[in-house]
């Protein structure tokens, strides 16, 4: 995406907030938006559900179909994650195939649910190396205004919990619920000055120099991590970003479960 100019107004406005340890929206710096959860919400995929973070407004919906195995995996289901940025969200969104930035947000998602062991493939397998189910998530941002990674994770997170898979369809027996075994939740903070910021807004996330993703799963492991942007953090930052994550991860997992 192309970058968006901020008024050197408001860029000084949102630095001294941040040494006062304030936000434009009022929130703590280790305060998350309020995050609303739909799920069912796309009548033909197999799977779906909508998550609001703020006005960051994302769906993702699954569907799944039958393929061959990865070589190194024959007795192993596949996952395929897809996310489109739509120029409709964001006027810095643009037209064409997909941009870096779409890249990066599926790899980020696709990531945290793969090396959680999300999906129990192994139940996925039809015939070793000849015929698995193959779940494909794809990814739509229909409004931006910060923090994606947090918001597309919950809302591919939140949709696979609610799939089935379609096995009438194919005559191979009854349907069946998709077998989730772990539940990864990202959270995202930025680096503003010297300040850290969890879950950043839009203008946050503009001007902020440095940006870590850390995905956890339920026993606080952590599972993946991507860290964004020119600038760098402090070792001590890192382990605070990782404790705030593991935390504010128990509150926002519990949204998808419910």
């Amino acid at each position: 995406m192309n970058e968006e100019v901020i008024s050197e107004i408001n860029r000084n406005f949102i630095y001294q907030l941040a040494e006062k340890g304030r936000r434009i929206d009022n929130r703590a710096p280790d305060e998350f938006r309020p995050i609303g959860v739909e799920k069912g919400v796309v009548n033909t995929a197999e799977g779906s559900a909508r998550v609001h973070i703020g006005r960051t407004d994302v769906l993702a919906g699954v569907k799944i179909g039958i393929g061959e195995p990865f070589p190194d995996t024959p007795a192993k289901g596949v996952l395929t994650t897809n996310a489109e940025l739509i120029p409709l969200a964001s006027p810095t969104f643009e037209f064409g195939p997909p941009r870096e930035d779409s890249i990066e947000l599926a790899r980020v998602v696709d990531r945290g649910i793969r090396e959680s062991g999300t999906i129990d493939l192994e139940k996925l397998c039809l015939e070793e190396g000849e015929k698995v189910w193959i779940v494909f998530i794809d990814i739509h941002v229909l409004d931006y205004d910060g923090n994606l990674f947090d918001a597309s994770a919950l809302g591919a997170l939140a949709a696979l919990t609610d799939t089935t898979v379609p096995a009438s369809r194919f005559e191979l027996g009854d349907d069946f619920k998709l077998p989730v075994l772990h539940y990864p939740i990202a959270c995202t903070t930025v680096k503003v000055e010297n300040t850290l910021l969890l879950d950043p807004a839009l203008e946050e996330e503009k001007i902020a120099s440095a940006r870590l993703t850390v995905t956890t799963d339920e026993n606080k492991d952590v599972r993946a991590m991507q860290k964004g942007k020119s600038g760098s953090f402090t070792l001590d930052e890192v382990k605070k970003i990782i404790t705030s994550s593991q935390e504010v991860a128990e509150k926002n997992r519990k949204k998808i479960i419910e």
